[in-house]
């Protein structure tokens, strides 16, 4: 390779999936932020994805201009594969001139008309999927299609190229494409819609290319998203039969009732009744991980009530506190200090089963997972070192932790590593529960409502704040005895808050 094509094959870098988890193997691409031809830094937000734990931005880490996107979005990438190339080199000439590295699959063929790049070096076809021809090619002449074509045998090369345009943001078909009439072509313009908008389509299986935008500027609306969805059902006649799955055995008799339905939500009858939605994401992981913890570790929840008076008059005092202001101080937080207070009086609760070792493993530290429901799915992010925070730096850990995880920004970091958890179903109206173990952890306190209820105090029946706790532990490394001690410590602090004091 001559040193004019050498520069040719480095200036077009390859962004490959990273791992942004522990161990994940796959992510899905949600939005791109940037289209080919737009100026990137490095460090620049260029795309979100989401991951078995939560959904990430990912910065690219070259300045260029963007070359060409492998996957749209919605598509499902194995952790290292490209997903952009960036030419970070645009002053030396047009991109299309540099070929891809040799790694990148699912890329263009792309190669010259005389099969030769600047500076008379041979360029190497890039042969999709497979990467590239590591001997010399020649390129085969192109047949000239005979009148007699049928515009069948010639759909499957357009449905290629507008495949390939829509990603690239680019309606030119490649040059190598025969025509089609007018009639089938494609436009390759890509929908005018909000990433929200999108997922609706996407789940109800709406073809936002077939959905007549309402928006100002062309951007189509979730309004019109549901419109398309209710037209095409109105379409589908009452007494027509749920196709059969699997690849259709011919042509269709007539002409389509609507947009083909993606694989993202499956109709399942003209009434609508039901939708079909693959389980993927963060909805998948959590499904995986409760059903191991399950069936893994043996679960036993206790239950105490208590009298959290005083703890509500002490948050309301707390709210007051210079100290605290601008935090977010509530009944959780002061739950989370009397957990924290009982796992320092016995630290046996916080340990970890090894499987493989035969181990119980005790931990002189804890990650305190607080669960949290987005719109994602349920995810469990943990404070790291809870044990060794003030009670303001509980309070603005806390605080911020429940703010990012309702964005959906939490980082795959802050999901690992717990080793303890709360969650707080009191926020539904809940009593209590009997919660699931988060895998690899070995106990986790349930928080119920606070309701104001008849209750004997100090000999007499007066209206008292009372909530529910229920505590469950692993049994195989948590007996029956430490478990009641952790729950009832909790209770205690809860129900004399001063206890937070002397305990200490």
């Amino acid at each position: 390779m001559t040193d004019t094509a050498a520069a040719e094959a480095t200036r077009i870098r390859e962004f490959r999936m990273p791992d942004v988890g522990e161990g994940l193997t796959e992510a899905e691409i949600l939005t791109w932020h940037v289209r080919p031809g737009d100026e990137v830094t490095d460090g620049q937000v260029v795309c979100e994805v989401e991951t078995a734990k939560a959904a990430v931005e990912l910065p690219i880490p070259f300045t260029g201009v963007v070359h060409e996107l492998r996957f749209a979005e919605g598509t499902t990438v194995d952790v290292g594969t490209p997903i952009i190339t960036v030419d970070t080199d645009p002053a030396a000439g047009p991109a299309d001139d540099a070929p891809a590295t040799a790694a990148a699959p699912g890329g263009d063929e792309g190669e010259p008309e005389d099969g030769a790049g600047e500076g008379g070096g041979k360029r190497q076809p890039v042969l999709v999927g497979y990467g590239v021809a590591t001997g010399p090619t020649k390129r085969r002449p192109r047949r000239q299609p005979a009148a007699a074509d049928s515009a069948a045998d010639r759909a499957p090369a357009a449905a290629q190229s507008a495949v390939q345009a829509e990603l690239n943001g680019t309606a030119t078909p490649p040059a190598a494409a025969p025509a089609v009439p007018a009639a089938d072509e494609p436009s390759g313009k890509r929908p005018l819609a909000k990433p929200p908008v999108r997922k609706l389509a996407k789940d109800l299986g709406i073809d936002l290319a077939a959905v007549v935008p309402t928006g100002e500027g062309g951007i189509i609306t979730r309004e019109d998203v549901h419109a398309a969805a209710a037209e095409r059902t109105r379409a589908v006649p009452a007494t027509e039969p749920e196709p059969a799955a699997g690849p259709a055995a011919g042509p269709a008799a007539g002409p389509a009732a609507g947009p083909v339905p993606s694989p993202a939500a499956e109709p399942v009858g003209a009434g609508q009744r039901e939708r079909r939605v693959p389980v993927k994401g963060v909805r998948r992981a959590t499904a995986q991980a409760m059903v191991s913890s399950a069936f893994t570790a043996p679960h036993v929840t206790e239950f105490v009530t208590v009298d959290v008076t005083r703890t509500m008059k002490l948050v309301q005092e707390l709210k007051q506190d210079p100290d605290l202001a601008g935090l977010r101080v509530n009944p959780l937080l002061l739950v989370a200090r009397a957990f924290l207070t009982a796992i320092r009086r016995h630290p046996e609760v916080n340990a970890s089963w090894d499987e493989e070792r035969q181990e119980i493993v005790y931990k002189d530290y804890v990650n305190l997972g607080i669960a949290a429901a987005t719109p994602r799915g349920l995810i469990v992010p943990n404070i790291k070192d809870a044990h060794a925070k003030t009670l303001p730096e509980l309070a603005k850990a806390l605080g911020e932790l429940v703010a990012t995880a309702k964005e959906g920004r939490t980082p795959p970091g802050d999901m690992a590593g717990g080793t303890v958890t709360i969650t707080n179903v009191g926020v539904f109206g809940v009593d209590t529960g009997t919660p699931i173990l988060n895998p690899g952890e070995s106990a986790i306190l349930a928080f119920g409502q606070v309701r104001l209820q008849p209750w004997v105090h100090k000999g007499k029946v007066k209206p008292r704040q009372v909530t529910t706790l229920a505590l469950s532990f692993d049994h195989r490394l948590v007996d029956g005895e430490l478990g009641s001690r952790v729950l009832a410590d909790t209770a205690a602090v809860l129900e004399h808050p001063r206890r937070l004091i002397t305990w200490n």
